[in-house]
C-alpha cells in the first residue's frame, strides 16, 4: 500500500515537473517572439541585445551629433545664402561642402541609428538609403579637394585668382562634383541596386557587402586620392604663406624696428600652420579608420562595434567640417550672431556689413 502511495506521489512530481519545465519552455518562447524583428516571420532577425542604460547612451550620444551637424550646415547655408557679401567663389564651395553634410545630419544619421537595431522601412528604402550615403559622402569629400586648391589658387596666385575663379566656373566645378559623385557610386552599387536584400541573412536587416576589389578602388577614389591632394596643395599653401609672412617680416624689419610687428607676424605663421594641420589631422582621423578593414582584405575580422564606431566617425566630419571650415572665418560668427538676434528681421539686413 506504501509503495502504491509512493509511486503516486512520484508520478504527481513528474507531471509536476512536466507542467513546469512546459510553462518555462513556452516562456522562453514567447521571449524569444518579443526579441524578433518581426514575430510573425520565421526569417525575422533578432533584436539586437544592448543594455538598456548602454542603448541610452547610445541614442543620446549620436542624436546629439545630428542635432550639431544639422544646426551647424544650417547656419553656414544659409549664411552664405542670405548675406550678400558672402556671395563669393570660395563661399560657393562652403555652401556646397555644408549641403553635403546638412544632407549626413538630417537624413543618414538617423537612418544609420535605425539600421544599428531593426531595419523596417523595406528594401527599397535600404538600397536608397546606402546610395544616398555613398553619394552624399562622395561629394563631401569632392567639395573638400575643391576647397584646397581654391585656397591654393588664391594664395599662390592671387593676381591671376579673380580670372582664374570665378563664378561660373565655380558652379560648374560643384555640379560636376555632385554629378560625378552621382554616377560613380551607381556603377559601384549597381548590383546592390538590383537586388538590396541580396546581402540580408534575415528579414529586418540592411546590409551591403562589396566585393574586395570594388572596396579596393573605392578606398583609392575615395580617400587616398583626395587626401593626397589635399596634403600636397596644402603643404604647398604652407610654404607660399610662410615664405610671404617671412618677406613681409624682414620688409618691415628694415623699416621699423618695432617688435610688436614681429610677434604678429610670427602669431599668422603659427595661425596658418595650425589651420592647415587641423584641417588635414581631422580629416585623416575621421576617413581613415572607415577603410581599416579594407586595408586588411577582411572586415569580418573585426567586431560589429568596431565598425559601427568607425562609420560614425566617418559620418562626425561632416559635424567637424563647419567647425573648421566655417568657425575660422569671422563672418560666420557676425552672420550666427544677426540671425540668433533676429536683426535678419530688419529691411535690408542682407546687405549688412559682416566682413
Amino acid at each position: 500500500m506504501k509503495e502504491e502511495q509512493n509511486e503516486a506521489v512520484v508520478n504527481q512530481r513528474l507531471e509536476f515537473n512536466c507542467l513546469t519545465f512546459a510553462c518555462l519552455f513556452l516562456i522562453m518562447e514567447s521571449l524569444n517572439g518579443d526579441e524578433l524583428c518581426f514575430p510573425q516571420l520565421n526569417t525575422s532577425c533578432k533584436k539586437p541585445l544592448l543594455h538598456h542604460a548602454k542603448n541610452i547612451l547610445f541614442d543620446t550620444l549620436m542624436s546629439l551629433i545630428c542635432l550639431m551637424t544639422v544646426t551647424l550646415n544650417m547656419l553656414v547655408i544659409f549664411s552664405i545664402s542670405y548675406f550678400r557679401q558672402l556671395h563669393t567663389t570660395t563661399n560657393l564651395f562652403l555652401l556646397s561642402l555644408a549641403v553635403s553634410d546638412f544632407l549626413v545630419g538630417i537624413v543618414l544619421m538617423p537612418l544609420q541609428i535605425l539600421s544599428q537595431r531593426c531595419w523596417y522601412l523595406g528594401s527599397f528604402m535600404c538600397g536608397c538609403f546606402h546610395y544616398t550615403s555613398y553619394i552624399v559622402t562622395s561629394a563631401s569629400v569632392g567639395n573638400m579637394v575643391l576647397i584646397s586648391a581654391d585656397r591654393y589658387v588664391a594664395i599662390c596666385d592671387p593676381l591671376h585668382y579673380p580670372t582664374k575663379v570665378t563664378q561660373r566656373k565655380v558652379k560648374v566645378c560643384v555640379c560636376l562634383c555632385w554629378a560625378c559623385s552621382v554616377l560613380y557610386n551607381g556603377v559601384i552599387l549597381k548590383e546592390f541596386l538590383k537586388n538590396p536584400d541580396q546581402y540580408n541573412f534575415c528579414d529586418g536587416e540592411c546590409v551591403i557587402l562589396l566585393e574586395y576589389i570594388t572596396q579596393v578602388f573605392d578606398m583609392i577614389f575615395t580617400f587616398l586620392s583626395p587626401i593626397t591632394v589635399i596634403i600636397v596643395l596644402y603643404m604647398r599653401v604652407f610654404v607660399v604663406a610662410v615664405s610671404q609672412a617671412r618677406a613681409m617680416r624682414s620688409h618691415i624689419a628694415a623699416v621699423s624696428q618695432q617688435g610688436s610687428v614681429s610677434v604678429s607676424v610670427r602669431k599668422s605663421e603659427r595661425k596658418a600652420a595650425t589651420a592647415i594641420g587641423v584641417v588635414v589631422v581631422v580629416f585623416l582621423i575621421c576617413m581613415f579608420p572607415y577603410f581599416v578593414p579594407t586595408l586588411a582584405g577582411n572586415s569580418m575580422s573585426f567586431s560589429p562595434e568596431f565598425l559601427v564606431f568607425v562609420s560614425w566617425l566617418f559620418n562626425c566630419n561632416s559635424c567637424l567640417n563647419p567647425i573648421i571650415y566655417a568657425f575660422f572665418y569671422p563672418w560666420f560668427r557676425k552672420s550666427v550672431k544677426l540671425t540668433v538676434t533676429l536683426q535678419i528681421l530688419q529691411p535690408d539686413c542682407c546687405d549688412a556689413n559682416i566682413l
